[in-house]
């Protein structure tokens, strides 16, 4: 008979069952890559693990493990902490925890999570641990009005008895399948215990599987304690076999971070067309059109107002900034910042390293990396700004670019304050605009000039009288 353990927990580890086909998912792409709120579904998983301080975290791979493990080994938000078990050929989830067995040490709590299950909490899972407390099998489950598919809590009397199994839905009997107490797929054992049921499990079911809830039985013959932490959040333990589920999944959790929002004074125009994929901050009085995609971190100063249909990731914009309807903000590791007050779009594009100061204003079909633009600077229409200084009260024409690439190497371009650059004209870096000059429509400018000086750099216009089109030859 096993002995139970005298002290508390110890550290925690963490196995995450990932080797499922999902063959209802009807993809190539293995199911636990598929994406929720922008991320895996198994990066939620490792990112909560992460969050309530595992010390190994195990993730058990077999359909397309070499995809799962090479997605997860870069960027997982583990760290060294992450390893890999493959579980090859898939007999069950008994026989996929045992897979991680030698990469378990003996003096701590092994908390069993499941890779297509993203969305459970990092206090539900302390409390589950809190449960086990270095002694016993403790359990997460929940109660359905409709458990059919699930694994049944069988108690020794009533809602309130001892746990003494989980009975899986194809071996259930009809009574049994009464029941609506579901296992969720996630436990909290003591290590040195786990490994020994482990040990013991047979395939003797329905469907010639080591079930891992076998272990309740050998826990009840061993009299080691059984207990149960229920939880009455779905969100948190509803796992993923189809694309239904996933869309439906999406939009619950999408739903909760708008009322999360709302809750906090953020208008949407719309909760149920608004989708958060990473992290958003707001301050008072901010306003949030129909079918903004929110992505990365993202703050929101106070009274700024988000017009329909923009996509903005990685991004700080300041009080009172408007951002007109259409607009993508695609800061990835530079960032964007957009100033106080700044007017931006329609159908307007800020790029990584796009740093805008006060009063900005950066209209329709203007593209803007890695520049900076300080306060009052106007780029009205149809123009790119792609490395450059540009300074204050500058208005940029449309039509106009500063031409960056030679080919090889990007160069600066500086646009000093108070420079007007008339339509359609080419700054060929890397170049210099003196301040309070200005650039005569249609001119291409590669060496810099002086300030409050007028330049202009056209060909000659010819015209030839009487020409006429080449003509198309009749058809024979």
């Amino acid at each position: 008979m096993n002995q139970i353990p005298q002290d508390n927990q110890g550290p925690v580890d963490v196995v995450i069952m990932a080797a499922g086909k999902g063959t209802r998912m009807k993809s190539r792409l293995p199911k636990v890559l598929h994406r929720l709120a922008g991320r895996a579904l198994l990066a939620h998983v490792t990112g909560t693990a992460a969050r309530i301080g595992a010390r190994h975290v195990v993730v058990v791979t077999g359909h397309g493990a070499a995809e799962v493990e090479a997605a997860m080994s870069s960027g997982n938000g583990v760290g060294a902490a992450l390893q890999f078990a493959r579980q090859e050929p898939q007999l069950g989830t008994g026989h996929a925890v045992q897979q991680a067995v030698p990469l378990l040490p003996e003096d701590g709590t092994v908390l069993v999570l499941s890779g297509d299950v993203p969305l459970i909490g990092e206090e539900t899972l302390r409390a589950l641990i809190a449960a086990s407390a270095g002694q016993r099998l403790a359990l997460m489950t929940i109660e359905f009005d409709d458990p059919t598919g699930y694994g049944r809590i069988v108690r020794t009397e009533g809602r309130e008895g001892e746990v003494t199994a989980i009975v899986e839905h194809k071996d259930a009997t009809e009574a049994q399948r009464e029941i609506c107490e579901i296992y969720s797929g996630m436990m909290a054992v003591p290590a040195a215990l786990l490994k020994g049921w482990l040990a013991r499990l047979d395939n003797r079911n329905a469907q010639g599987e080591y079930y891992l809830t076998d272990i309740v039985k050998l826990a009840a013959a061993d009299g080691v304690p059984v207990v149960a932490h229920v939880t009455a959040d779905a969100l948190q333990v509803a796992g993923i076999n189809s694309p239904a589920q996933l869309a439906a999944l999406e939009r619950a959790w999408q739903l909760r971070q708008a009322e999360a929002l709302m809750a906090q004074g953020v208008r949407l125009a719309d909760p149920a067309r608004f989708d958060l994929r990473g992290t958003l901050a707001c301050e008072a009085d901010v306003e949030i059109d129909v079918n903004c995609v929110f992505e990365g971190a993202v703050f929101l100063g106070e009274g700024v107002r988000i017009g329909a249909n923009c996509v903005i990731a990685n991004a700080r914009i300041e009080a009172g900034a408007v951002i007109h309807p259409f607009t993508h903000i695609e800061g990835e590791k530079a960032g964007v910042t957009v100033g106080e007050r700044s007017l931006i779009g329609p159908f307007a594009r800020l790029r990584p390293g796009a740093q805008l100061g006060a009063e900005v204003h950066i209209g329709n079909f203007v593209e803007v990396k890695n520049s900076t633009l300080a306060e009052g600077a106007k780029a009205n229409h149809l123009a790119y700004l792609g490395d450059a200084t540009v300074g204050q009260r500058v208005n940029y024409g449309a039509g106009s670019i500063t031409a960056n690439y030679d080919g090889a190497n990007k160069h600066r371009t500086v646009i000093e304050d108070d420079v007007h650059v008339g339509s359609n004209c080419v700054l060929v870096a890397p170049v210099t605009i003196g301040a309070g000059g200005t650039i005569g429509g249609g001119s291409t400018v590669n060496k810099s000039t002086e300030p409050g000086a007028l330049t202009v750099a056209r060909s000659k216009p010819v015209s030839f009288p009487n020409w006429k089109r080449p003509q198309k030859k009749p058809k024979a």
